[in-house]
């Protein structure tokens, strides 16, 4: 399979476009997409998404994951889905966290360890794998994939994404005048509350909006 370097050059190069205007329709520099077809850099999540929309092309066909440049959905018509069947959603690329770079964005580029396909109806803004068991009771499994919608605060109760220093969980959570705690969904963890000086290292990164069970 091709690279993403060699894939955005052959693109660029089929519509006949200098790298001035492939910077120019991406509002980026001409040093910027140089640098992505040398290999030197990739872009971040959403300059990718501005790259497949502009060529009409899968994210999947840039990161050199199948020659397919876009698939297409089968569709059903009505009276022809076999019984007991569904047809899958439309699917779009969102990015899945990984480690935390202390003082970015979550969603930054450095923090991005793959990207994962989220129902194209779910509005969410990035992914977090679970691992362990202290969500269960909440229907969220250790290796399930949760979606995340970016927002500063959440309704008290509701499971949010919180970074704590350079890691991200997953908890409901809890207000009470100047204290907050993060309660797990299960018995056999105990809640933490964070107050004062403590809750300068907390940082709500969003709501979780649903998410994928992997059996």
């Amino acid at each position: 399979m091709a690279t993403f370097s060699e894939r955005l050059k052959s693109l660029r190069s089929e519509k006949g476009w200098s790298q001035q205007r492939l910077a120019d329709e991406l509002n980026l520099s001409k040093s910027s997409v140089n640098m992505y077809e040398r290999g030197e850099r990739e872009p971040g999540f959403e300059t990718m998404e501005a790259i497949a929309d502009t060529f009409n092309v899968d994210m999947d066909y840039l990161y050199g994951r199948t020659d397919v440049k876009i698939a297409e959905p089968i569709q059903f018509n009505a009276g022809t889905v076999p019984p007991g069947f569904e047809p899958l959603p439309r699917m779009v690329k969102k990015p899945l966290i990984g480690d935390i770079a202390c003082g970015e964005p979550i969603t930054a580029e450095q923090n991005i360890a793959d990207y994962v396909d989220v129902p194209e109806s779910v509005h969410c803004d990035f992914c977090l794998r679970c691992h362990g068991d202290s969500m269960v009771d909440a229907g969220i499994r250790d290796n399930d994939v949760v979606y995340i919608r970016c927002q500063p605060e959440v309704e008290d109760g509701e499971i949010a994404a919180v970074r704590i220093g350079g890691e991200a969980t997953l908890k409901r959570v809890y207000y009470d005048g100047q204290s907050l705690t993060l309660m797990p969904a299960n018995s056999s963890y105990r809640p933490k509350t964070y107050s004062g000086p403590e809750l300068e290292n907390i940082r709500i990164e969003g709501k979780a909006v649903g998410f994928t069970h992997w059996f």
